[in-house]
């Protein structure tokens, strides 16, 4: 009974640092956006990922009110969010890429402000984004049953970034295999040259010496 005990706690252990690590979480970050110069923050986020972030200036001098322009792009390039002249602001977007997403602030040009601008980034993705007081009031569960939903969902977001770890191995073993055999052709043919060069510089001192009647 004791090591069943036992084996219960590490695998519950084990759970909670795979959920740690695995699950989606939220993030807050506190920024200083240079007067000059432009701050980002890049996140790797697979596909069909909801994302949900709330930005507000931290003003260090009362006498100031800096403005911020914010934009977020997506690892292709697109524009899922942008907005000047803005004190706090709201994003939310799904995903429709796997890669990096990234954010990056900048203070307004006509600020005249000396010094930095600080921004609190409260970052979520995926289950962390998810509204959980609206699904217990939309389906009446609460307590315990509220909590195993979380669970589930959790257990489902470790699922697929499991699946979406798996594809990214698969294909940088794809890749490392192309490579691997391209230097392979490479060095073949390196040596195929080296070894043709070799043979026609014996031919030709060969040919030399002999109509210099040396041989």
């Amino acid at each position: 009974m004791r090591n069943r005990g036992v084996s219960t706690l590490l695998l519950l252990f084990f759970f909670f640092f795979f959920s740690i690590n695995l699950v989606p979480s939220a993030l807050a970050i506190w920024l200083t956006v240079p007067a000059t110069g432009t701050k980002c923050v890049s996140e790797e986020i697979q596909h069909n990922v909801v994302v949900l972030a709330d930005y507000v200036v931290i003003p260090s001098d009362h006498s100031q009110n800096p403005t911020l322009a914010v934009k977020v792009t997506s690892p292709y390039g697109n524009n899922l969010h942008h907005k000047e002249n803005t004190t706090h602001g709201n994003i939310a977007f799904t995903t429709q890429e796997a890669g990096n997403y990234l954010a990056c602030f900048w203070v307004d040009s006509h600020n005249q402000i000396v010094g930095e601008v600080n921004v609190n980034l409260d970052w979520r993705i995926g289950i962390a984004a998810k509204d959980w007081d609206s699904v217990a009031r939309k389906e009446k569960i609460e307590g315990v049953e509220l909590e195993l939903r979380k669970l589930e969902g959790a257990v489902e977001a470790i699922h697929e970034n499991l699946l979406y770890l798996k594809g990214r191995e698969a294909e940088m073993r794809i890749v490392s295999e192309k490579t691997n055999a391209r230097v392979a052709w490479f060095s073949i043919m390196s040596l195929g040259i080296c070894i043709t060069v070799s043979g026609l510089q014996l031919w030709y001192l060969k040919r030399f010496f002999q109509k210099k009647k040396l041989i």
